[in-house]
């Protein structure tokens, strides 16, 4: 690839792919930028940087975060199995982070060194070596080395942030080509007065924005159209909770996420005990639903698993299914408590309800909140949750007798329950 060619925006890489298909030699990929939009552009370079490879055997993934330069280095030079074609992807490489999150690597500048001897001299004929990252800081010499490499490529993915008129029509389009190629794969449309009022809800968030007609569409079923009010019934602003944030981070077990979340409450001045107590309130919610769905699979035979049911077939097989569970559960606490309850006057105490936080529909008629969950469950086993519930217990023991460190603590618990 000739110098001067070796940057390209998000918008015009659908154009470049045919030419990147000729190019046998590039060795050196940077794609940085807006983390949708990365993640799209690596998805569509990666089947062009293989040349009719293989994933399985040609792409070899790497966590940036957590992966040494010198592994990388390793990788890099290690030839396949096979002697075919090689694709090293390095996501969310820190090449331009200032600090690292706990349990995350950050570059010195020996780190530096070595990618740069790498890129230079290291990357064997025949392999590819992708790097994926947020916003690039142009300045460093390791971005100046792939831009300007005969054979490096930069897939630059940056929108503009601000609130002048130019940086929010440079966001709305973004967010229209989302919109546009999501519902063109269903047949789907959204007027522009929902579009305006979906991005009202998400702001210029494509992950959020996208998760959101992920969610309508499924809302709106076999209907044609998106409009207001589902938008109005499905979507809501982001209320701005950074704990509530926190347990989305760690149910999804996004532990880098989950951890800068965390440190953000504590900078923010939140108590170890509220943010403990969120996460066992929640924890305690998908272990009911947990108890739910193991006897569910016992009776589904030959059934597809749980965790890929589709909204539209959740309401009709399995939200029945929960109401019922409901009120066996509210029965069974009655009968238990009027065992115990003392007679005056011929007459019984009202029994007390169970928990609300055992209910698993306290709400049938929104039930997409209840979905979700059920989708969260799916992601822990029967074991992870009950050790979970059970180190929340000891964490919360230990801080309020000791006054042990809750930070180091309730990190600890993240990693442990997001990587296991």
């Amino acid at each position: 690839m000739a110098a001067g060619k070796n940057l390209i925006t998000y918008k015009g890489l659908d154009g470049a792919l045919d030419g990147l298909a000729k190019d046998d030699k590039l060795s050196a990929v940077l794609i940085c930028g807006e983390n949708f939009l990365v993640r799209k552009a690596f998805d569509s370079l990666v089947p062009i940087l293989l040349k009719g490879e293989s994933k399985q055997f040609g792409l070899d993934v790497l966590d940036g975060k957590t992966t040494p330069v010198g592994d990388i280095a390793e990788q890099a030079g290690t030839f396949s199995f096979l002697g075919t074609r090689k694709v090293i992807a390095v996501k969310d490489a820190p090449l331009f982070s200032v600090k690292a999150s706990v349990g995350e690597v950050s570059y010195s500048e020996k780190d530096f060194q070595i990618l740069v001897h790498l890129v230079e001299n290291g990357i064997p004929d025949n392999h590819v070596l992708v790097f994926t990252t947020e916003a690039p800081d142009r300045r460093k010499k390791i971005y100046k080395l792939i831009l300007e490499h005969e054979h490096g490529l930069v897939v630059d993915c940056t929108v503009a942030t601000g609130a002048r008129k130019a940086d929010i029509e440079e966001q709305q389009a973004v967010l229209r080509d989302i919109s546009r190629q999501m519902l063109s794969k269903t047949g789907k449309q959204m007027p522009s007065d929902a579009f305006a009022a979906l991005v009202d809800q998400t702001g210029f968030n494509p992950d959020a924005f996208a998760n959101a007609i992920e969610k309508l569409l499924a809302y709106i079923g076999s209907r044609d159209r998106i409009s207001v009010g589902d938008i109005s019934a499905v979507v809501h602003k982001d209320k701005k909770d950074p704990i509530f944030a926190l347990t989305n981070a760690v149910m999804d077990r996004d532990v880098s996420k989950a951890l800068s979340l965390l440190s953000s409450l504590f900078s923010d001045g939140f108590h170890p005990l509220q943010i403990l107590k969120t996460m066992e309130n929640q924890i305690r919610k998908l272990l009911a639903i947990k108890c739910f769905t193991t006897g569910l699979n016992t009776g589904r035979a030959g059934g597809p698993p749980l965790k890929h049911i589709q909204y539209n077939a959740f309401q009709q097989m399995i939200l029945p299914a929960m109401i019922d569970w409901d009120a066996n559960t509210v029965k069974a606490d009655e009968d238990n408590a009027n065992l115990f309850t003392v007679q005056d006057d011929n007459k019984k105490k009202s029994a007390k309800l169970p928990a609300s936080d055992l209910l698993l529909a306290q709400n049938p008629k929104n039930a997409y909140p209840i979905f979700q969950n059920f989708l969260k469950s799916e992601k822990f086993s029967m074991e992870e949750l009950t050790r979970a519930i059970g180190a929340l217990a000891d964490l919360d023991y230990r801080i309020k007798s000791s006054g042990g460190d809750a930070a180091t603590g309730i990190e600890n618990f993240i990693i442990g329950l997001c990587r296991t």
